[in-house]
C-alpha cells in the first residue's frame, strides 16, 4: 500500500492540488468527498503511522470502542451495515479501511510520513510540506491547499500525572493509549484511575480474566445505558432499501440527540437528576448512584459517557468491578493509599487520565516566513483560521459525533475549490476582523480541555467566527451558505501576489 513519494524537486507545475494530513476517519472521509465532488483534483494522504484507521488503529486496550453511534460517527456516504451502533475498534478500523479501498483513496496514501513543517509563500500561492520518514530522511511536498485532518490529540504523549511511590509498586503501571501486547491481567487485582469514556471502557471490559476491577475516581462522571443495537434501525432495514434507511436512522439520532443537548443545557437540574435516577436504577441503589454518578457540574459542561447494554453497571451489580471515588495520596508496594487513609491492593494499574491536546499533528505552520501560534487566530466557521491562506482544518463537535461536522468540513472545501476554479481565483483567507470580541475555541471544562487552553484558538462573538456546535445549524451554513460570504477573501493570482507582499511588509488586511 505504500505509495511513490513525489521528487522533493518538485515544482509548482507538479504540486499537489490538496494535500491531506492523517488516514483516519477524517482524512478518509475527507478523500472519498474530494473524489466525489472535486474528481479531477490531484491530492495525496499523508499518514505518519503504517496503517489506515487513525484513533481506531492507535487504540487496542480492551474494549476499545465508540461511545458515539456509528449512524452519525460513520459517514454520510457511506451507510453503517454493522447491526451494532454502538461499535467496537477493530469494526470501526475495517469501516474506514474499506471506506478506501471501494474509493481507491488506498493508492494515494504515503504512510510512514510524519507532517513537520508547512511553509506558505503567497507570491507562488504554495504550501512547501516537510515530512519525515521513520529513518530520519525528510521528503518535501508542494500543495495548493493544506487539508489537517490529523485529530486534535497526541498519538506519542498521553496525559500522565505522576504520584509519589511509583518506584516502590511492586505491580505494573499502563496506559490505555499504548496497551502493551505481553499484559496477562488474568486473576490480578486491577485498579483503573479515571471515570472518562476510556475508563467506564476498561472496567467492564477486564472483568472477564481479572480477579476483580476497581475504578478509582477523584470525582464522578454522568454515565448513561444505551442500546448497542438500535430497533427504529433494524425497522427501517427491513423495510427501505439500504440507503435511504440510513439516510432515516441517521437523522432520527441526529434530532434526538440535538433534543437531549438542548433539554441538558436549558434544564440542568431537571436531566442531572434523570441520568442520577437511571443510574441507580441500573446499579440497583440509589445510594450508589447519589455516591459514585452524581457529578458537580451540570450536564454536558463535560462530554456525557455511554455504556452500551449498561455493561458497566452490570458488572458493578455483579460485584466484579467497583468504584471508589477518592484522591491517591501515594502508591505503596501492594497498591495505592487514598487520602481517607484506605489502600486499594493492586496487581495492575491503568492510568486512564486522558489526552494530551496537540494541534496540526504536531507541526509548524510558517505564513510568508511568520511562525502561526494558533492561541492568536480566531476559527473561521470552525474550519479554517484566521491570517492562515488555503488551509482547513477538520474539527469535530464535543456534543455529537467528530465525523458530523468532519462531514460537512470536507463538502464545504470542496464547495470552495470549484468555486475559485470557477472565478479564477488563487487565494482563499479569512482575515481576523479585531473588532470581533473573542470567546474559548471549546465551550467545555473537561481536563484535557482545560489543560490546552493556551493552545487552542479562539472563536468569535458572532458568525462565522463563532463555534456553534449545533449540526443543523452548521449545515444550512456550510453546505448552503454563500462561499463568498464577504468575509472570506477570495483573490486572483496578481492579487493574491500583492497581499503576500504585504504580509511579508507586516501589514494585515
Amino acid at each position: 500500500m505504500h505509495s511513490p513519494a513525489p521528487s522533493s524537486a518538485a515544482g509548482p507545475d507538479d504540486a499537489l492540488d490538496v494535500l491531506i494530513v492523517g488516514a483516519g476517519l477524517s482524512g478518509i472521509g475527507a478523500a472519498a468527498t474530494l473524489r466525489q465532488r472535486c474528481p479531477g483534483k490531484r491530492f495525496a494522504i499523508l499518514e505518519a503511522r503504517d496503517a489506515i484507521g487513525g484513533t481506531w488503529d492507535l487504540f487496542r486496550y480492551p474494549g476499545i470502542r465508540s461511545d458515539s453511534d456509528m449512524y452519525t460517527l460513520g459517514y454520510a456516504f457511506r451507510p453503517w451495515r454493522d447491526p451494532k451502533a454502538i461499535a467496537d475498534g477493530p469494526a470501526i478500523r475495517a469501516y474506514v479501511a474499506e471506506t478506501a479501498r471501494e474509493h481507491g483513496i488506498d493508492a494515494h496514501i504515503r504512510f510512514g510520513h510524519q507532517l513537520t513543517k508547512a511553509s506558505w509563500c503567497g507570491a507562488a500561492a504554495l504550501w512547501t510540506v516537510e515530512a519525515r520518514l521513520a529513518g530520519g530522511e525528510v521528503r518535501t511536498l508542494r500543495t495548493r491547499f493544506l487539508y489537517l485532518c490529523c485529530g486534535y490529540y497526541s498519538y506519542d504523549q498521553a496525559y500522565r500525572p505522576c504520584f509519589e511511590g511509583e518506584e516502590a509498586f511492586a505491580g505494573r503501571i499502563v496506559q490505555p493509549q499504548f496497551w502493551p501486547e505481553d499484559l496477562d491481567y488474568g486473576g490480578k487485582r486491577v485498579v483503573v484511575v479515571g471515570s472518562g469514556a476510556t475508563a467506564v471502557t476498561v472496567v467492564p471490559a477486564m472483568t472477564d480474566r481479572a480477579a476483580h476491577v476497581i475504578m478509582l475516581q477523584r470525582s464522578p462522571t454522568y454515565v448513561v445505558a444505551r442500546p448497542s443495537r438500535y430497533r427504529f434501525a433494524q425497522r427501517m432495514r427491513a423495510l427501505f432499501p439500504e440507503r435511504l434507511a440510513y439516510a432515516l436512522t441517521r437523522w432520527r439520532v441526529i434530532g434526538e440527540s440535538m433534543f437531549l443537548y438542548w433539554l441538558a443545557r436549558s434544564k440542568p437540574e431537571l436531566v442531572k437528576r434523570k441520568i442520577v435516577a437511571m443510574a441507580g436504577r441500573q446499579l440497583g441503589s440509589r445510594e450508589a448512584a447519589a455516591a459514585h454518578f452524581t457529578p458537580g457540574y451540570k450536564p454536558w459542561d463535560q462530554r456525557v459517557c455511554v455504556v452500551p447494554d449498561g455493561d458497566l453497571f452490570k458488572a458493578l451489580r455483579a460485584g466484579k468491578a467497583s468504584v471508589v471515588t477518592d484522591h491517591i495520596a501515594r502508591f505503596t508496594r501492594h497498591g495505592i493509599l487514598l487520602r481517607s487513609g484506605r489502600e486499594l491492593e493492586a496487581d495492575v494499574v491503568v492510568m486512564a487520565t486522558g489526552l494530551t491536546l496537540q494541534l496540526f499533528g504536531g507541526a509548524s505552520l510558517v505564513v510568508d516566513g511568520r511562525s502561526v501560534d494558533p492561541s492568536r487566530a480566531m476559527s473561521y466557521k470552525g474550519m479554517m483560521l484566521s491570517d492562515v491562506p488555503h488551509c482547513a482544518l477538520a474539527f469535530g463537535y464535543t456534543n455529537a459525533s467528530w465525523t458530523l461536522k468532519a462531514d460537512l468540513t470536507a463538502e464545504w472545501v470542496c464547495r470552495l475549490l470549484r468555486h475559485m476554479d470557477a472565478h479564477g481565483q488563487r487565494l482563499a483567507v479569512a482575515p481576523r476582523d479585531p473588532a470581533v470580541p473573542e470567546a474559548p475555541f471549546l465551550d467545555f471544562n473537561s481536563g484535557y480541555v482545560e489543560r490546552a487552553r493556551h493552545l487552542l484558538p479562539k472563536q468569535g462573538a458572532r458568525k462565522p467566527w463563532h463555534v456553534y456546535q449545533n449540526y443543523l445549524r452548521d449545515l444550512l451554513t456550510i453546505r448552503f451558505g454563500r462561499i463568498d460570504d464577504g468575509v472570506l477573501r477570495l483573490l486572483p493570482r496578481g492579487a493574491a501576489q500583492t497581499h503576500a507582499q504585504s504580509a511579508a511588509h507586516g501589514d494585515r488586511p
